[in-house]
């Protein structure tokens, strides 16, 4: 894990000098939405969540999850569009039966995003930006950390800078979801709102609200979250973040906390 640190920290030192002509740090780290923001074209941003643990507790269930190494890539290929890349390197699920005690666990590489983010106006997230981002899940990783089969979506990022260093994001987002099974598509759509505060010059907090609606074929449901994130920059194009994530209904698991680093290159 140490490694994997030192790797997204050190690689600067092969930035050439034009690198501090680039936009503002504008991360999908951390918090739930995502911002407009597309990065400098001919350059890559590295976003790696070192770990992220989540609890969902069930009358008849309690289920552990933890990620380590969740990698998004962003390359800018134009002045407003960039291309990404995502995978989980490693998973493990860990559910105990509250009845009997028993236990099963899991441990698995996740499944493999694609996607394309078009700004529309203001690819480096001032006043209004608003951008496209279909994005598409292919199935590498199986059950329970993988979907098992693949699935789509449509993002539309809005910001909108309310004043000096405060900053409103909307992330509406719909989905052809993967079935629990592993086979087939179902519809969900959801909505992510929330307010990015500058407290410094290095300190971003971020407080959101997230609903989703999830048409899963026999068992509709509706989830809700609230969060809280904080980032942290090193320099202009490094950025630490950390955040904690609340589920408000039964649907939605009770807790999650995650930590991880950033960089553009």
């Amino acid at each position: 894990m140490r490694r994997m640190v030192a790797a997204v920290l050190l690689a600067g030192a092969a930035i050439p000098a034009h690198a501090q002509d680039l936009r503002d740090f504008c991360g999908d780290r951390p918090g739930l939405g995502t911002p407009a923001c597309t990065v400098d074209k001919g350059h890559l941003q590295i976003e790696l969540g070192l770990g992220d643990w989540t609890l969902d507790k069930q009358p008849d269930s309690r289920t552990d999850t933890i990620l380590l190494g969740d990698l998004i890539a962003r390359y800018g290929i134009g002045e407003s569009t960039e291309l990404r890349f995502g995978w989980t390197a490693y998973g493990h699920v860990r559910e105990r039966d509250r009845m009997t005690g028993g236990i099963d666990h899991a441990g698995r590489v996740g499944d493999i995003s694609v996607g394309i983010k078009q700004n529309l106006l203001n690819p480096d997230g001032d006043k209004v930006s608003i951008a496209l981002l279909p994005m598409a899940k292919i199935p590498i990783g199986r059950q329970p950390v993988g979907a098992g089969t693949w699935s789509a979506g449509l993002l539309v990022p809005v910001d909108y800078e309310v004043s000096k260093g405060v900053q409103f994001q909307l992330t509406p987002e719909v989905d052809a979801a993967a079935d629990e099974s592993g086979h087939g598509r179902h519809l969900a759509y959801s909505a992510v709102a929330g307010i990015d505060i500058d407290l410094t010059e290095t300190v971003d907090l971020d407080l959101e609200l997230e609903a989703i609606r999830d048409r899963e074929p026999g068992q509709h449901q509706t989830m809700a979250l609230a969060a809280s994130s904080i980032g942290y920059k090193i320099g202009k194009q490094t950025q630490l973040d950390a955040g904690a994530n609340a589920g408000l209904n039964h649907n939605t698991p009770d807790a999650e906390l995650y930590f991880g680093v950033s960089r553009k290159f």
